[in-house]
């Protein structure tokens, strides 16, 4: 069997991923990237994207993408929706920080093409079969390729950004792929993408007694809306006028700028957090430790801020010989995980009518929504979260 030999071995060829690579690169440090899917099929894969100002500057001041200010769209504020009025929490002057609407397969398309300019070892199309020796100083990765051929790649470290159905989670918390703290809601995400043009600037969250609606964008010709649906609902059981009909239902006192209906697709909404984010010579990082629910836009900032850690625990363990950093490495990166763990919980439940609410439940949450917007201390929290916690140093 063909053995390769790198510092880092990665295997997922998502955000988390490649940008790991990305800041090691810069430090010195080789990698290995391998992903079981092909570089069209990450590139062309819509993902939603609502980056946060650190997230940003992590991906501009790295080098690692200049169009997700060039192209994505700064958002000053949010609007919470519910009895009919719309309520616009305004992040700057509460926080001094903003956010950018720039769709997740966009900065996989930056960095992808950042680190093959950069001669980053990519290899698509590679799929991961199992990380050993994790407690040694030289841990393997076995890998399969398009053709068939199995491949072990050893390294000094194995990093698993493999998604929400990570191989090398099995190693790290060394039960079954599962091996974490797991939560799934009693709803969905009906989604669509539609050509037309916005119909707000900014994202409504909105509220209504048939149930949650998100209107987003994503280009000017280009937009993506979701209304809260069952879990086993069938995508292309509705027709377009039934879609829009909902959606207007959804968002009372906003008139919806209607069009062409080119995707659709059901959202479930799972929270999870692994038991272990390393373990010897094996971390986690991204969707692979931690996944959220889509309400509080914390997905791939939460991959971004575990990658800023790990990066500075690997340049300290492969450059100085310094253990200090990756020890602490899930100490520090699970306090923020559970901080956005709550907030997303939070705004999901905030937002979302479940089918067993009551009456008290249903006045209890509109008085939870009017606390928040007629409060100042529940704005600024509201905008603190959402915007970002500032990167440990």
């Amino acid at each position: 069997m063909p053995t390769t030999r790198t510092r880092v071995a990665i295997v997922g060829a998502g955000p988390a991923g490649l940008l790991l690579s990305h800041l090691l690169a810069a430090s010195g440090i080789e990698s290995i990237v391998i992903d079981k899917r092909s570089r069209d099929e990450i590139e062309s894969t819509i993902r939603a994207g609502i980056l946060e100002q650190e997230t940003v500057r992590v991906l501009t001041e790295s080098g690692a993408s200049d169009r997700v200010t060039t192209v994505g769209s700064r958002h000053d504020g949010v609007e919470l929706r519910f009895d009919g009025q719309g309520h616009r929490i305004d992040f700057p002057s509460l926080t001094g920080r903003a956010v950018w609407l720039y769709p997740q397969h966009e900065v996989l398309k930056d960095l992808i093409a950042a680190r093959l300019a950069g001669g980053q070892d990519i290899r698509f199309e590679t799929s991961a079969l199992r990380a050993e020796g994790i407690d040694s100083d030289r841990p393997i990765v076995t890998a399969t390729t398009a053709d068939g051929e199995e491949l072990r790649i050893e390294a000094d470290f194995v990093v698993g950004a493999d998604g929400s159905r990570s191989v090398v989670r099995e190693a790290v918390t060394g039960a079954s792929r599962v091996g974490g703290y797991f939560r799934e809601y009693p709803f969905a995400w009906f989604g669509i993408l539609c050509e037309a043009p916005p119909s707000a600037h900014e994202l409504i969250y909105s509220n209504s007694p048939d149930g949650f609606a998100l209107i987003s964008q994503r280009s000017p010709s280009v937009q993506r809306m979701y209304f809260q649906c069952d879990p086993d609902a069938d995508p292309n059981a509705l027709s377009d006028a039934q879609i829009w009909e909902t959606l207007q239902a959804r968002v009372p006192g906003t008139t919806l700028l209607e069009g062409p209906i080119f995707q659709r697709d059901v959202l479930r909404f799972r929270s999870f957090v692994a038991h272990e984010l390393r373990r010897g010579r094996a971390a986690l990082v991204g969707d692979a430790a931690h996944t959220v629910p889509p309400t509080g836009a914390k997905g791939m900032n939460l991959a971004v801020a575990d990658v800023v850690l790990l990066e500075r625990a690997l340049r300290a363990l492969l450059l100085e010989n310094d253990e200090r950093l990756i020890d602490g490495y899930a100490e520090k990166a699970l306090k923020r995980i559970w901080k956005a763990q709550h907030f997303s919980w939070w705004m999901t439940s905030m937002l979302h009518v479940t089918a067993d609410a009551s009456d008290f439940d249903r006045l209890r949450q509109l008085g939870e929504l009017r606390s928040v917007v007629e409060s100042e201390a529940g704005q600024t929290y509201l905008a603190e979260a959402y915007t970002g916690w500032l990167h440990e140093a």
